[in-house]
């Protein structure tokens, strides 16, 4: 099976346990939404896995093979939650840059092609995060992280990626973070909770209110 694991994942921050014995698998074909409050340590585990991180432990495998920085392999991309292209940079040679198999695909969206000559700074904000988790989205790697990718967008730019994850993943396997749980809910395939340094499988918005991630309703 091609699939990216990681297990026994430890993690403090400044004598504060953030992570403890977390684990998380996401298989080609899965969107794997990660739940979990402010300081919970989503954004820290996606670090972790790409090897921007070093914990105190953990044990990684890709595709059945012991790993410890995933972004060595190649085969995982992330989007961290800031802008982290060079604003210079043109439309037209970060595609290249970024892009080979899923090329085609990419370059058939209005959005790339009217401004393949324009530099990503010369975006509007949002078309900025759009680009850029399209770039991600659409590069060479079989995994894919994505750190908020919907975080304070408009609701047509949160259907726009939305679509593209869609359309991927029965080629990748992706984990997405967000505040925004429904559209975790709506986009992922399986859902997992961080809370209190450990994880849980979520089935449903009941779980969510099980383990105090939101409030019961009336």
């Amino acid at each position: 099976m091609r699939e990216l694991y990681i297990d026994s994942v430890a993690h403090s921050y400044r004598g504060d346990k953030v992570l403890s014995s977390v684990y998380l698998s996401c298989a080609i074909g899965e969107v794997v939404g990660l739940l979990g409050r402010n300081g919970s340590g989503k954004s820290t585990l996606l670090k972790i896995i790409f090897g921007n991180l070093r914990p105190d432990y953990m044990y990684m495998r890709l595709n059945g093979q012991p790993i410890k920085q995933a972004y060595l392999s190649g085969q995982v991309s992330y989007l961290p939650q800031h802008l982290f292209i060079p604003q210079h940079l043109k439309i037209k040679d970060l595609v290249d840059q970024y892009t080979n198999t899923y090329r085609q695909q990419l370059l058939s969206e209005e959005l790339i092609t009217k401004h393949l000559d324009m530099p990503i700074g010369d975006l509007s904000g949002g078309q900025k995060r759009l680009v850029e988790c399209l770039l991600v989205l659409y590069s060479n790697s079989d995994f894919v992280l994505l750190d908020e990718p919907f975080s304070q967008l408009s609701p047509i730019i949160i259907e726009e990626i939305v679509r593209h994850i869609q359309a991927l993943r029965k080629f990748k396997g992706i984990v997405l973070t967000d505040h925004y749980y429904q559209h975790i809910l709506n986009t992922s395939s399986r859902i997992v909770l961080l809370h209190n340094g450990c994880n849980y499988s979520i089935k449903n918005k009941e779980d969510l209110q099980l383990h105090g991630y939101i409030s019961h309703e009336r």
